[in-house]
């Protein structure tokens, strides 16, 4: 009998820990979403990935123009957000909300970041969450980002977390203050780390992928690396 010389299906060799970016899209230096942030970023690590923390002011951009790209390129910005998309397996957005959608300035950048080619976004995994004032928690916001982001190819986490009332919902070190939200965001990060390794970690995982339910029904099996 020839020998099963099979494998059984497994983390590939030679990979680190889950990489994540962590991103608090709030121009504010003190923003409820910074330091949700920085709440999630230390969940994440402590779920065992590592985390790359990022804040919208290391990323400078003009509102995007047809034009100046033509004329100039990519700003600075926008390319070094691109790296840093780039180097991580999944990224966290936590957002605040404008006016029931999604903050100009960030909708902006991913404007500017979607130029890029290959296009960063594509496969990504990303987890959405929000902080506000209000009784909502960002929610609304949340909804309106993730339509840029699938469209683009982005695989956005189902469930999301906004936290709500936020000025009152952080204790001074950082956690929140109800416990049971903060056993919730945990469990959110948790879950999606086993996601972002489930699908970055093992080789036998393919999947199609269509922007619409009836498009290319009779499309092939594809990797998910970006060519």
């Amino acid at each position: 009998m020839a020998e099963d010389t099979r494998q059984e299906p497994g983390p590939e060799s030679g990979r680190g820990p889950i990489k994540v970016l962590v991103f608090g899209a709030s121009l504010r230096a003190d923003s409820l979403n910074g330091r949700l942030a920085a709440l999630v970023a230390r969940l994440v690590e402590r779920a065992g990935a590592t985390v790359d923390l990022a804040h919208m002011r290391e990323f400078p951009m003009p509102v995007y123009d047809g034009d100046a790209e033509t004329a100039e390129g990519l700003p600075a910005g926008a390319l070094a957000l691109r790296e840093r998309l780039e180097a991580c397996d999944a990224f966290v957005i936590s957002a605040p909300e404008y006016n029931a959608s999604v903050p100009g300035v960030l909708k902006n950048a991913v404007d500017w970041v979607s130029r890029v080619r290959p296009q960063p976004f594509k496969d990504k995994h990303a987890l959405l969450v929000s902080a506000s004032p209000s009784m909502v928690g960002g929610n609304r916001g949340l909804w309106a980002l993730r339509v840029p982001l699938e469209h683009l190819g982005t695989r956005v986490y189902p469930d999301m977390f906004s936290l709500a009332k936020a000025h009152e919902g952080f204790t001074e070190n950082g956690d929140l203050s109800d416990t049971g939200l903060q056993e919730r965001l945990a469990d959110a990060a948790d879950s999606f780390l086993r996601l972002v390794e489930a699908d970055t970690r093992y080789v036998c995982l393919q999947r199609r992928w269509y922007e619409f339910l009836s498009d290319r029904t009779d499309a092939p099996v594809t990797q998910r690396a970006q060519d």
